[in-house]
């Protein structure tokens, strides 16, 4: 199965479900492809938890959800080894980190320790117990959540940790029509438990789309074009910081990986502006000036895209 028609498909099988959710199944699917996690904030009610129950099934992936808390210890998400008076050895008890694809539920809300543990993971693909180093299963997608709100108690995620997610994703509330929709569903008796998911690929399927990403064509001037893209964030008079080169890669893989979604075996530079907010919104750091004048991360992005030159 190409890119393309499995997008396509995950996307038929999302809308029959979820309303108004595009965006995130295509940005988190490109994320998803191209090796990378997302980081989700909206709130609560807009359907993130059902949108990626329904992506791990209709994708054949193992899914494990954890409700984040401020009492949570790196051994609960990662796992530990117990005494077993059976075997008279230690047996390793997995925690749920060791999925295919994991949600993280409202991860500003568990201590620095445990985002870091959980975050490590993300890097390494793997879990390291008692010195023994355990690999997980391709793929490994972690799809973590912040609300907006209710602050009181919460535990932000430091930039250098935000940066390890390859996109930030802002979801809203859906539109009149799509919220009616959602009533008349709930209305005949919906019911999540009972939705007839059938699974559109298999791991073998995912493999290939990532083989047809890798081969994907990128010109010279469109690598320059992202590096322009990143580098002027460093200049920017209203950025204390800009982003790193792991956002020019970022940047680079996303595209590659949303010109196959399209159809095509070449990157364009659209692909590239289309990708520049999930992408470098969450990496760029204001100054404390900028943001008491109102200044967003998403001002600096498009002025920036006004200014630097698009290549023919």
């Amino acid at each position: 199965m190409d890119t393309k028609t499995l997008s396509e498909n995950i996307k038929q099988g999302i809308c029959a479900v979820i309303q108004e959710q595009n965006e995130l199944t295509e940005l988190a699917l490109t994320a998803l492809l191209s090796g990378g996690h997302v980081l989700v904030e909206g709130v609560p009610g807009l359907g993130k938890t059902l949108w990626a129950r329904t992506m791990a099934q209709l994708m054949s992936l193992q899914f494990k959800r954890v409700q984040f808390t401020s009492d949570q210890l790196p051994s609960d998400i990662l796992g530990t080894k117990i005494f077993s008076q059976k075997t008279e050895d230690f047996e390793l008890r997995k925690g749920p980190l060791f999925t295919q694809l994991f949600l993280a539920d409202e991860i500003n809300r568990t201590p620095p320790k445990t985002q870091s543990a959980l975050l490590e993971v993300m890097e390494e693909r793997a879990i390291t117990i008692d010195g023994t180093r355990h690999l997980l299963e391709d793929p490994f997608f972690v799809m973590a959540t912040q609300n907006p709100v209710e602050y009181e108690g919460t535990y932000p995620l430091p930039e250098a940790l935000l940066d390890r997610f390859m996109m930030k994703i802002i979801l809203t509330y859906p539109g009149v029509a799509a919220e009616k929709e959602v009533l008349k569903m709930h209305n005949i008796g919906f019911k999540v438990s009972e939705l007839p998911i059938e699974a559109i690929c298999v791991g073998s399927d995912i493999a290939e789309c990532k083989s047809e990403i890798a081969s994907v064509v990128v010109e010279e001037s469109v690598m320059n074009y992202i590096v322009s893209i990143v580098e002027t964030t460093r200049r920017v008079n209203a950025c204390m910081y800009g982003a790193s080169p792991r956002a020019s890669v970022a940047l680079l893989l996303t595209s590659k990986a949303i010109a196959a979604m399209a159809g095509r075996d070449y990157v364009i530079p659209d692909d590239v502006r289309k990708l520049c907010m999930p992408v470098l919104g969450h990496r760029i750091i204001l100054k404390p000036e900028a943001e008491m004048d109102g200044v967003k991360p998403e001002t600096v992005i498009e002025n920036i895209l006004s200014q630097v030159k698009v290549p023919r």
